[in-house]
């Protein structure tokens, strides 16, 4: 059984921080995983000082958000100029490369493409996924293979573009395993690997879940023999830094289980595109998370 491992690199700070202590625990407990890098501006500030304007962070309690991101970090793009990710943390990322783990893109800027995709025109689109491809070209020397979009946040533009940018595969969606997107009628030739299980921020304070106890949480979901790979999302900010002792556990949870812990570009090789089933894809809620996600709907023509 192959369970992925998604990592999405937000900040300035989980590429700092973060990608080392993961890359070293990966390691340690020989799991592949895929990380995916913010590549431009970090201005995360402007989208935590909305979050706690508004009164919502997932199912983490606001009070904890400085301990997971930093206080610096909050104030990147509202009191500090956001540090450019991909020219500060090169080498971060490269290292992880180096240490034979898959790389790709997440976003050039991680919070105008949260906030502004779903609204956003085909110019917009292509200029945010243009940018991060050319500055991921910049930094690897290869064209990316993978994209996973920002907060699960897509539109039609974008669905065209992963086919148009040459991506071998995404991981935009949420759902329950690899599938073709359909977006109104229209195929998009990319496969979809979706996120299969909650993240850590989804189920922390919900129905009593804690750090202490979440572990057990994720990993009951995982219990049973799935009828298709798992993808887990973690990410460098919290699984890298605060909560690495709990993704320890998953990590060690997972090999107990009988899991191999894997790239996504290793089970999207033992895929053959033509048996996919075609899904529409669609928008909805997702427990823990505040508005609604791009997800695998139902099976085109069903």
């Amino acid at each position: 059984m192959k369970l992925g491992l998604k990592i999405d690199v937000d900040t300035y700070r989980g590429t700092k921080l973060g990608v080392p202590r993961l890359v070293e625990l990966l390691r340690k407990h020989e799991a592949g995983a895929t990380f995916l890098f913010s590549l431009g501006p970090d201005h995360t500030g402007r989208a935590v000082k909305r979050v706690f304007r508004r009164g919502f962070f997932g199912k983490v309690a606001r009070t904890s958000v400085l301990k997971h991101y930093g206080f610096r970090t909050l104030l990147y793009g509202t009191l500090l100029p956001g540090p450019d990710i991909g020219r500060a943390c090169a080498a971060e990322m490269r290292a992880a490369r180096d240490a034979g783990f898959e790389v790709g893109i997440h976003a050039w800027d991680h919070v105008k493409w949260q906030d502004g995709v779903a609204g956003a025109d085909a110019a917009w689109t292509e200029r945010q996924m243009r940018l991060a491809h050319e500055r991921f070209a910049e930094i690897f020397g290869t064209p990316a293979r993978v994209h996973g979009a920002a907060g699960w946040q897509m539109n039609v533009h974008a669905y065209r573009l992963t086919q148009r940018l040459g991506f071998h595969y995404a991981s935009d969606t949420r759902g329950t395993g690899p599938f073709i997107p359909i977006h109104r009628a229209e195929i998009v030739a990319c496969p979809q690997i979706p996120t299969t299980l909650p993240t850590l921020d989804e189920l922390v304070g919900l129905d009593g879940a804690t750090a202490a106890n979440v572990a057990e949480r994720v990993l009951a979901l995982t219990a049973a023999p799935p009828a298709h790979p798992h993808v887990y999302t973690l990410h460098a900010e919290l699984e890298g830094l605060k909560l690495a002792p709990v993704f320890e556990q998953l990590l060690a949870g997972w090999r107990a289980q009988g899991y191999e812990l894997v790239a996504l570009g290793d089970i999207c090789q033992a895929l053959d595109p033509r048996r996919l089933p075609r899904c529409n894809v669609a928008l909805a809620p997702v427990p823990g998370r505040a508005g609604t996600l791009a997800v695998q709907g139902k099976p085109f023509l069903a």
